[in-house]
């Protein structure tokens, strides 16, 4: 009782200028006191008025009053600075702007070393007593300390949420899922933590593969520039050579043709080393990412977590290069080889060879297409469908992978992303931006399609195809046609019961495959993609189905 006491009493002996303890007190006339410093600098400001006051009842004084220590109160101080040295926690025991501060503290507040997911309160250790010692606290659910518990609270009815809405994909409370929620597909927030943070596994497995292959591509380009670098040298040497030979003659070809290796050495290089420098940036992005993600698989609080993992990010925009082998400098000395053969004819006809031969240079081909179905399976993704997308005449099953074109329509939620019109679904993410996947399909009336998010839903225009924002693989009555825009481009051969889609995102690449033995063509579309692409499944006849494989 004596320390708070000294607590309460502390700002009796603060300057009412400073505001802080006060330093060498003086007493005015009036009774006040304030640090001998203060009160001076305060009458400076009045000299020229020859009338001096005291800050805070505003009496005045002529002539300036002299100044007079005021020793008790002087003492006292002493004694109350001692007195909160061995009182005070050191400082670090206090919050500070990064930390969580006890709810239950009052004054300057202590850290907090729990938060109560059940009174959406922090501790400090002191208060968090209770919880570990009455009964009924013991029962509630401490995390670590947590500045976002209000986010915890419905608005609507003030209430602790705990429970999911599979179906508007939203946090809800109990009151919640008997009133606008009442019928929608709803579970408990632990439950669906538990089965998205089982995702969230294959996600860092995703980020750290494109890690991995990142600094696989750094590597592959440092050996890239070494060889540019080693190739161009040799072929300056060589042509140096030759051209000597060829004394005066030839004296200014030589240097036109080692300038242009000089030249496009240089182009090479920095492009290459431009590359590496944007995969080293997006590696270091990644492993932010990773870390992000690491935290988030441990996060103890449900609601946290799923409030969280929309913003997780999207790795789309991650596309693996691949690069191909360079042919480097060596034809070039070929041709300048001719040169020094042909002499005179060179000159005149064979010169524009040289700078056609170094502009064909390229270290940073867009990678070839693959050949075979183990090439492809390379770049195999897997592939879900969105419940949230699929037509009512279609039933999924196999974990949302496959989809039957059935008799009786399926009892689905009202959804602003559902097909309302045309039996057919997209898949749950977008596709990466170089990928493979294939369809198993069985029955007539199967479309096999990549289409943008925002695809209309309702009416003829909704079918894959049939539009600007999709195409489309179609059984249109056992003849197989591709169709884009309305546009149908029909089949010289029918596929098998497997259908292989690649996609190459950037490069505007649509191949679509029918798998066997081996792998044949059916179609390719070479465009310019605008916006993420999505897997589709179209089915016309019942009994019909399509599996993402």
């Amino acid at each position: 009782m004596a320390q708070q006491g000294i607590q309460l009493d502390q700002a009796k002996f603060c300057c009412s200028i400073c505001l802080d303890l006060l330093k060498d007190p003086v007493a005015i006339p009036c009774g006040h006191s304030y640090c001998r410093k203060c009160i001076k600098i305060f009458w400076v400001g009045e000299d020229t008025m020859k009338i001096h006051s005291c800050p805070q009842c505003r009496q005045t004084f002529t002539p300036r009053p002299n100044l007079v220590r005021n020793t008790m109160i002087a003492d006292l101080v002493e004694e109350l600075k001692k007195t909160e040295v061995q009182a005070a926690p050191a400082d670090h025991c206090y919050a500070g702007p990064a930390d969580v501060g006890c709810d239950f503290c009052t004054g300057r507040k202590l850290k907090a070393i729990k938060s109560c997911l059940q009174c959406l309160t922090s501790y400090c250790e002191q208060h968090l007593q209770p919880h570990n010692e009455v009964a009924p606290l013991k029962k509630h659910k401490l995390v670590d300390p947590s500045k976002n518990l209000q986010e915890n609270i419905c608005s609507r009815h003030d209430e602790v949420m705990k429970m999911f809405c599979r179906t508007d994909q939203q946090c809800i409370c109990y009151l919640c899922s008997v009133d606008e929620h009442k019928g929608h597909d709803t579970v408990s927030a632990a439950a669906e933590k538990k089965e998205r943070q089982g995702g969230l596994g294959e996600i860092q497995q995703q980020v750290q593969q494109n890690i991995q292959d990142r600094e696989k591509d750094v590597k592959v380009l440092q050996q890239e520039v070494k060889a540019i670098n080693h190739s161009a040298d040799e072929a300056v040497r060589d042509n140096e050579e030759i051209f000597n030979q060829l004394i005066r003659l030839i004296e200014k070809r030589s240097s036109e043709v080692k300038q242009h290796i000089r030249s496009q050495q240089k182009t090479e290089v920095s492009r290459a080393e431009e590359l590496q420098e944007k995969l080293e940036q997006e590696i270091t992005e990644l492993r932010r990412k990773d870390a992000v993600l690491q935290q988030l698989s441990h996060t103890e609080d449900h609601i946290q977590f799923l409030q969280s993992y929309p913003s997780l990010p999207d790795l789309s925009e991650y596309t693996h290069f691949y690069i191909c082998p360079l042919r480097y400098f060596e034809d070039v000395t070929a041709d300048v080889s001719e040169v020094r053969d042909q002499l005179q004819n060179i000159l005149s006809e064979g010169w524009t060879k040289i700078p056609l031969t170094l502009a064909d240079l390229d270290v940073l081909l867009s990678p070839a297409e693959p050949k075979t179905r183990a090439g492809f399976l390379k770049h195999s993704h897997e592939i879900k469908t969105d419940p949230n997308t699929v037509n009512k005449w279609l039933l999924l099953s196999e974990g949302n992978r496959k989809a039957t074109c059935v008799r009786k329509k399926q009892p689905y939620s009202a959804h602003p992303d559902r097909f309302t019109d045309k039996s057919q679904v997209l898949s749950r993410e977008s596709l990466p931006g170089r990928c493979y996947w294939e369809v198993e399909r069985s029955g007539n009336g199967v479309g096999v399609a990549v289409a943008y998010k925002d695809i209309t839903r309702r009416g003829d225009i909704s079918k894959f195809g049939f539009n600007e924002k999709s195409w489309s693989l179609d059984d249109l009555k056992n003849s197989w046609t591709f169709i884009h825009n309305k546009i149908k481009t029909p089949l010289s051969v029918s596929p098998s019961s497997r259908i292989g889609v690649y996609l190459d995102h950037n490069a505007g690449l649509l191949s679509f495959y029918s798998v066997s033995d081996t792998m044949t063509l059916l179609h390719r579309v070479q465009t310019t993609f605008t916006q993420p692409l999505y897997a589709g499944i179209g089915l016309t006849n019942y009994g019909a189905t399509a599996e993402f494989k």
